[in-house]
Protein backbone atom coordinates (compact mmCIF):
# COMPACT_ATOMS: atom_id res chain seq x y z
CA UNK A 1 0.00 0.00 0.00
CA UNK A 2 2.82 2.40 0.89
CA UNK A 3 4.60 1.64 -2.39
CA UNK A 4 1.41 2.41 -4.30
CA UNK A 5 0.96 5.70 -2.43
CA UNK A 6 4.59 6.64 -3.08
CA UNK A 7 4.17 5.94 -6.79
CA UNK A 8 0.99 8.02 -6.90
CA UNK A 9 2.69 10.83 -4.94
CA UNK A 10 5.73 10.89 -7.23
CA UNK A 11 3.64 10.77 -10.41
CA UNK A 12 1.32 13.55 -9.28
CA UNK A 13 4.23 15.64 -8.02
CA UNK A 14 6.00 15.22 -11.37
CA UNK A 15 2.95 16.46 -13.26
CA UNK A 16 2.46 19.35 -10.83
CA UNK A 17 6.09 20.46 -11.05
CA UNK A 18 6.12 20.15 -14.84
CA UNK A 19 2.99 22.28 -14.98
CA UNK A 20 4.48 24.88 -12.64
CA UNK A 21 7.42 25.16 -15.04
CA UNK A 22 5.50 24.98 -18.31
CA UNK A 23 2.59 27.30 -17.50
CA UNK A 24 4.69 30.44 -16.87
CA UNK A 25 6.56 29.87 -20.13
CA UNK A 26 3.29 29.40 -21.99
CA UNK A 27 1.82 32.50 -20.40
CA UNK A 28 4.91 34.56 -21.11
CA UNK A 29 5.21 33.73 -24.79
CA UNK A 30 1.52 33.33 -25.68
CA UNK A 31 -0.07 35.73 -23.21
CA UNK A 32 2.02 38.77 -24.06
CA UNK A 33 2.40 38.49 -27.83
CA UNK A 34 0.61 40.07 -30.73
CA UNK A 35 -1.61 37.00 -31.23
CA UNK A 36 -3.75 37.75 -28.16
CA UNK A 37 -4.67 41.15 -29.57
CA UNK A 38 -7.07 39.28 -31.88
CA UNK A 39 -10.04 37.27 -30.68
CA UNK A 40 -8.86 33.91 -32.03
CA UNK A 41 -5.45 34.17 -30.39
CA UNK A 42 -6.91 35.42 -27.14
CA UNK A 43 -9.52 32.63 -27.05
CA UNK A 44 -6.83 30.00 -27.72
CA UNK A 45 -4.59 31.42 -24.99
CA UNK A 46 -7.48 31.42 -22.50
CA UNK A 47 -8.55 27.87 -23.37
CA UNK A 48 -5.04 26.43 -23.09
CA UNK A 49 -4.08 28.23 -19.90
CA UNK A 50 -7.42 27.68 -18.16
CA UNK A 51 -7.68 24.01 -19.15
CA UNK A 52 -4.08 23.29 -18.18
CA UNK A 53 -4.48 24.97 -14.81
CA UNK A 54 -7.90 23.64 -13.83
CA UNK A 55 -7.90 20.18 -15.41
CA UNK A 56 -4.25 19.08 -15.19
CA UNK A 57 -2.05 21.09 -12.82
CA UNK A 58 -4.48 21.70 -9.95
CA UNK A 59 -5.76 18.09 -9.74
CA UNK A 60 -2.15 16.86 -9.82
CA UNK A 61 -1.30 19.24 -6.96
CA UNK A 62 -4.25 18.04 -4.91
CA UNK A 63 -3.40 14.38 -5.49
CA UNK A 64 0.29 15.00 -4.66
CA UNK A 65 -0.56 16.76 -1.40
CA UNK A 66 -3.20 14.19 -0.41
CA UNK A 67 -0.93 11.22 -1.16
CA UNK A 68 1.97 12.91 0.65
CA UNK A 69 -0.22 13.56 3.68
CA UNK A 70 -1.37 9.95 3.68
CA UNK A 71 2.26 8.79 3.51
CA UNK A 72 3.21 11.01 6.45
CA UNK A 73 0.36 9.58 8.52
CA UNK A 74 0.87 5.96 7.51
CA UNK A 75 4.65 6.03 8.03
CA UNK A 76 4.32 8.20 11.16
CA UNK A 77 7.05 10.54 9.94
CA UNK A 78 8.16 13.28 12.31
CA UNK A 79 11.51 14.89 11.58
CA UNK A 80 12.94 18.36 10.94
CA UNK A 81 13.68 17.67 7.26
CA UNK A 82 9.99 16.87 6.74
CA UNK A 83 8.96 20.19 8.27
CA UNK A 84 11.41 21.99 5.97
CA UNK A 85 9.97 20.06 3.02
CA UNK A 86 6.42 21.07 3.97
CA UNK A 87 7.52 24.72 4.12
CA UNK A 88 8.95 24.41 0.59
CA UNK A 89 5.74 22.73 -0.60
CA UNK A 90 3.76 25.65 0.88
CA UNK A 91 5.90 27.94 -1.25
CA UNK A 92 5.04 25.85 -4.30
CA UNK A 93 1.35 26.18 -3.42
CA UNK A 94 1.74 29.97 -3.28
CA UNK A 95 3.39 30.00 -6.71
CA UNK A 96 0.55 27.79 -7.98
CA UNK A 97 -2.06 30.19 -6.57
CA UNK A 98 -0.29 33.22 -8.08
CA UNK A 99 -0.35 31.59 -11.52
CA UNK A 100 -4.06 30.93 -11.09
CA UNK A 101 -4.53 34.59 -10.18
CA UNK A 102 -2.73 35.64 -13.36
CA UNK A 103 -4.94 33.36 -15.44
CA UNK A 104 -8.12 34.74 -13.88
CA UNK A 105 -6.96 38.34 -14.28
CA UNK A 106 -6.01 37.79 -17.92
CA UNK A 107 -9.55 36.52 -18.56
CA UNK A 108 -11.26 39.35 -16.70
CA UNK A 109 -9.12 42.07 -18.23
CA UNK A 110 -10.64 41.68 -21.70
CA UNK A 111 -7.28 42.28 -23.34
CA UNK A 112 -6.34 45.43 -21.45
CA UNK A 113 -4.79 43.74 -18.40
CA UNK A 114 -1.02 44.25 -18.22
CA UNK A 115 0.19 40.90 -16.93
CA UNK A 116 3.34 40.96 -14.79
CA UNK A 117 6.12 38.73 -16.12
CA UNK A 118 4.93 35.18 -15.41
CA UNK A 119 8.52 33.96 -15.61
CA UNK A 120 8.84 35.21 -12.02
CA UNK A 121 7.04 31.97 -11.14
CA UNK A 122 10.00 30.04 -12.54
CA UNK A 123 12.47 32.07 -10.50
CA UNK A 124 10.46 31.32 -7.36
CA UNK A 125 9.18 27.83 -8.14
CA UNK A 126 12.23 25.99 -9.47
CA UNK A 127 14.39 26.58 -6.35
CA UNK A 128 11.47 25.42 -4.21
CA UNK A 129 11.11 22.25 -6.29
CA UNK A 130 14.85 21.58 -6.09
CA UNK A 131 14.74 22.15 -2.33
CA UNK A 132 11.93 19.60 -1.96
CA UNK A 133 13.89 17.10 -4.07
CA UNK A 134 17.07 17.64 -2.07
CA UNK A 135 15.30 17.35 1.29
CA UNK A 136 13.57 14.12 0.30
CA UNK A 137 16.65 12.47 -1.17
CA UNK A 138 19.26 13.68 1.35
CA UNK A 139 17.09 13.71 4.48
CA UNK A 140 19.62 16.02 6.16
CA UNK A 141 19.89 16.32 9.92
CA UNK A 142 18.37 19.74 10.59
CA UNK A 143 18.09 19.40 14.35
CA UNK A 144 20.86 22.00 14.78
CA UNK A 145 18.59 24.60 13.22
CA UNK A 146 16.13 24.25 16.08
CA UNK A 147 18.70 25.96 18.32
CA UNK A 148 18.10 29.12 16.26
CA UNK A 149 14.41 29.18 17.16
CA UNK A 150 13.21 31.15 20.17
CA UNK A 151 12.60 29.07 23.28
CA UNK A 152 8.85 29.69 23.40
CA UNK A 153 8.48 27.83 20.09
CA UNK A 154 10.20 24.75 21.43
CA UNK A 155 8.27 24.09 24.64
CA UNK A 156 4.59 23.64 25.47
CA UNK A 157 2.89 26.75 26.78
CA UNK A 158 0.29 24.98 28.93
CA UNK A 159 -2.54 27.19 27.66
CA UNK A 160 -5.89 26.31 26.17
CA UNK A 161 -6.78 27.17 22.61
CA UNK A 162 -8.67 30.42 22.11
CA UNK A 163 -12.45 29.98 22.05
CA UNK A 164 -12.65 30.70 18.34
CA UNK A 165 -10.40 27.70 17.60
CA UNK A 166 -12.22 25.26 19.88
CA UNK A 167 -14.36 22.76 17.99
CA UNK A 168 -18.10 22.81 18.53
Amino acid sequence: MIALLKALHIAALSIWCAGLMLLPVLMHFNGRGEAIRHQEGYALFRRISHFGYTMVITPAAIIAVAAGTALILMMELVSPWLLAKLVAVCGMVLVHAWLGHLIVRSGEGAGDYRMPPPLIALVLGVPLMLTVLWLVLAKPDLTGLTALLPGFLLEPQGRDLPGILTPI
